[in-house]
């Protein structure tokens, strides 16, 4: 889906870096250099903006914690266990699949109360 949403940017980009080029190719001295620049740099972005969203596609699955590396919700001051919003402990290793039978993965301890001022 990011991927799709990618391609208006790009397209974007494309497009005005096809009409600096144009217009620099019209011009004389040091703007059409500049223009030839510019229309480069957007000619770039526009790949950048693609290639990240074919990385961000690849990579961005998952939202665990211990598969991507970033600290969970709970220990930014999210919900955490016991609290509502709170989804349960993380088990989505990458190949791991539950088998029938397989004990449940064990609970995270409880989290401290806060400090009462």
């Amino acid at each position: 889906m990011i991927y799709f949403l990618a391609l208006i940017p790009a397209t974007v980009l494309t497009v005005a870096g096809y009409v600096v080029l144009f217009l620099s190719n019209r011009s004389e001295g040091a703007l059409r250099a500049f223009g030839k620049y510019l229309a480069f740099w957007a000619f770039t972005l526009a790949g950048l903006v693609i290639l990240g969203a074919i990385f961000a596609a690849a990579h961005g699955g998952g939202r665990c914690p211990m598969v991507h590396g970033r600290m969970g919700s709970a220990m930014m001051g999210g919900p955490g266990p016991g609290e509502a919003r709170f989804m349960g402990p993380c088990d989505c290793q990458r190949g791991h699949t539950p088998q029938p039978g397989e004990a449940p993965p064990a609970a995270a301890p409880p989290r401290p109360a806060p400090p009462s001022p």
